[in-house]
């Protein structure tokens, strides 16, 4: 027990965001995600408004357009979360963040709120993706994928 007290290895946990239904990457409708081009992690389909901070961190960028933040996980990884499909092209619209580059967050920090009712309007998918664009050599091993989960659950492990 004292060794585990004492060990400098961090947790490798990713928790979810958002209220909402767990998918896998490879069930998103877009491409770029599906594939794994931008790098492992999991989809949800919202269920509220609200995006929370899926790790403790430093948030290392706020994208222009308010669809995506960047997270630096204390446990060494970086997570991009971005809301919804090709919402970039509502230049910020459906989107209001409380956070700012550099600023300290913990699990379930409140980062973001996004309309869900205009995105639908304009035709968009309000989908929530959890990125980790840099593993290389580790996978995210996710929970429960297709399970409704709410924000602050954890989600998956890096092996």
């Amino acid at each position: 027990m004292l060794k585990n007290l004492f060990s400098k290895s961090k947790k490798q946990v990713v928790y979810s965001p958002v209220i909402g239904n767990l998918v896998k990457l490879t069930e998103i409708e877009d491409e770029v995600f599906s594939t794994g081009m931008m790098g492992q992690g999991f989809g949800i389909i919202p269920a509220n408004d609200e995006i929370e901070s899926p790790v403790k961190g430093r948030v290392t960028a706020v994208f222009p357009t308010k669809h995506a933040i960047t997270i630096k996980a204390d446990a060494g990884f970086d997570v991009l979360l971005h809301m919804g499909l090709d919402t970039v092209e509502l230049n910020g619209e459906p989107f209001e963040v409380f956070v700012k580059e550099n600023q300290v967050v913990e699990v379930g920090d409140k980062l973001a709120t996004m309309n869900l009712d205009l995105i639908q309007a304009k035709k968009k998918s309000s989908v929530v993706l959890v990125l980790l664009p840099e593993l290389e050599d580790k996978e995210l091993i996710l929970e429960n994928p297709g399970v409704e989960v709410t924000a602050g659950m954890e989600i998956g492990n890096i092996k």
